[in-house]
């Protein structure tokens, strides 16, 4: 699937959802947007522990950020998270394309939303990294980045 198509998808999501952002996208899209396009950014949203001990999406670390939308240390909203975004990612004429990941995909629309306010066309990653629970209360089996077999790492 090449970058036009994802992007047509994903926008219609966004339209049909009535979403405050650029669009919606799965995460085998996701993966495979940024195989195809080096431009594109994807910023996880998780929190360090997250990062840490859960997991963390396989990609070139070029289109790698990680932007705490919660702190880790309080559970609280990140208040310097929209210095850090245009810090790690600085704005241009030509705004990068940004995806944002978490573990749901509930921080992400958060974060894609601000974001999209301050210029960058953003999508948001749809069930995250470890997706929906199944019927054992466990992640990372119903959908989702791990879900879809995506490359991920884990330190």
């Amino acid at each position: 699937m090449n970058p036009q198509t994802i992007q047509a998808k994903a926008q219609e999501r966004a339209i049909s959802s009535q979403l405050p952002y650029a669009g919606a996208i799965t995460p085998e899209e996701a993966a495979a947007w940024l195989a195809q396009d080096p431009h594109v950014i994807l910023v996880d949203v998780r929190t360090r522990a997250e990062w840490q001990w859960v997991g963390q999406p396989q990609i070139t670390a070029a289109q790698y950020r990680q932007i705490e939308w919660n702190l880790a240390s309080t559970g609280s909203r990140n208040p310097h998270f929209q210095e850090e975004l245009t810090t790690a990612v600085p704005p241009t004429n030509a705004m990068p394309t940004l995806l944002f990941l978490c573990r749901s995909g509930a921080r992400s629309h958060a974060a894609a939303e601000l974001a999209q306010r301050l210029g960058y066309p953003s999508h948001n990653i749809l069930s995250g990294f470890e997706g929906d629970k199944n019927t054992l209360g466990q992640r990372k089996s119903v959908n989702g980045w791990c879900a879809a077999g995506l490359p991920w790492i884990q330190s």
